[in-house]
């Protein structure tokens, strides 16, 4: 066993003395054993939640309705669940009442996946009634028990299991994939925001071109947001090399290959819900794509479009064009760290400098001049220097 493990074994010692079982459960001991990188842990256990809170004395009630109570101990957080079952679903997501139990097995039988269903006690033994374990050996995505039940009672399951595909390079079990397939119309009862938290990790996972490939063959693609019709994009999505792009760079090529007016994209995007800042961000790569693919990056574009923007363009427009050598990037950054100014904020003139030397009051001709200013820094006419801005407009003025 290992870190963050070790660090959580006394959490599990003092619910075991106060009599209790407890186990560490989930996505943290799938990723322990296919000796992935682990963030935090999930604890489950037979206490219910106020006997959790009667033996730890500071906790948190973040979904003490499902069991769940986050426990702060030793300047870490932990959730801790209690084993549960679940009633009848309703909404195809969420169950309509649960049931806390004292039987472990029964808890990791609600479970979505084999893999997932695994639990671990502080000595590092598993109890792992489904088999879960062999799954992870034949990186096999499989269902607990009956597929079609297990899509029925949480639709979002589906997606998950292709984003599992995408991150994890597993294949879905035929009779999973199957039911999946049956199913999948079930979507349309899932909240966009939960489609969209699945969907960027299936776009950022190593294995996202099967996993794109996944939700054509299963028809996934017909219930996401702004989709339904777009085979022939995500087809030629799919033909591009996309394994070191972002998820802002996805998003743009995604954008790009459905080609989607630059009217309707601000829509498209706000219709999976995405915060307006990361629009905004994407919005830029697009624009400064489409230039790039027009003409070559001038000093201008580089500094207006700012390092992190013109890069993803940049290799966007690799990607698109099928360019493995990325020497261009290189280039650019470093015509782009000899730029004078970076940002405007830096241009060592103001509106009331302009005012004050031509005695002359605000308004549009103010803004017209400091962008004159800003194009002669930027391409060297002159040095970004009070003075010697004066000087030129002075001397442009009197020509």
């Amino acid at each position: 066993m290992r870190e963050p493990f070790l660090a959580a074994v006394p959490v599990l010692e003092k619910l075991e003395s106060a009599g209790f079982e407890a186990y560490f459960v989930g996505g943290s001991v799938r990723d322990f054993l296919l000796n992935k990188e682990i963030n935090d842990v999930d604890i489950a256990t037979s206490a219910t939640p106020s006997e959790v809170k009667q033996i730890f004395p500071k906790t948190v009630d973040v979904g003490i309705e499902h069991g769940t109570v986050l426990v702060l101990f030793e300047n870490q957080s932990y959730e801790i669940t209690t084993f549960r079952s679940e009633a009848e679903y309703e909404d195809f997501r969420r169950p309509k009442e649960v049931s806390f139990i004292r039987n472990l097995r029964e808890d990791l039988q609600r479970r979505d996946f084999t893999m997932n269903a695994i639990a671990m006690d502080k000595n590092g033994n598993l109890i792992d009634p489904f088999n879960g374990k062999i799954s992870i050996l034949n990186q096999v995505i499989q269902t607990v028990g009956k597929a079609v039940d297990r899509f029925q009672e949480d639709a979002l399951r589906m997606m998950r299991a292709v984003r599992f595909v995408s991150q994890l390079s597993f294949k879905i079990e035929k009779e999973t994939l199957n039911a999946l397939i049956d199913s999948v119309h079930l979507l349309e009862n899932i909240a966009v925001e939960r489609k969209q938290a699945e969907f960027e990790k299936l776009l950022c996972g190593d294995d996202r071109k099967q996993a794109l490939e996944l939700i054509l063959q299963t028809n996934i693609y017909s219930h996401l947001p702004g989709l339904s019709g777009g085979e022939d994009g995500i087809k030629l999505m799919v033909g591009y090399k996309l394994e070191k792009l972002n998820k802002r760079e996805m998003w743009a090529l995604l954008v790009y290959c459905l080609n989607i007016e630059k009217k309707d994209i601000e829509h498209f995007l706000r219709g999976w819900r995405i915060p307006l800042k990361e629009i905004r961000e994407i919005q830029l790569i697009l624009q400064y794509l489409y230039q790039r693919i027009e003409t070559s990056w001038s000093l201008y574009d580089l500094y207006t479009a700012g390092k992190e923007v013109f890069v993803s363009s940049e290799i966007l427009y690799l990607v698109i064009k099928g360019i493995e050598n990325q020497n261009t990037i290189q280039h650019y950054l470093q015509l782009f760290e000899k730029l004078p100014i970076k940002d405007r904020s830096e241009m060592d003139v103001t509106g009331n400098d302009l005012m004050n030397w031509f005695n002359k009051t605000g308004g549009p001709w103010v803004k017209e001049v400091l962008l004159r200013v800003e194009h002669a820094i930027i391409a060297g006419k002159i040095a970004n220097n009070k003075k010697i801005i004066k000087e030129w407009l002075m001397e442009c003025n009197h020509n």
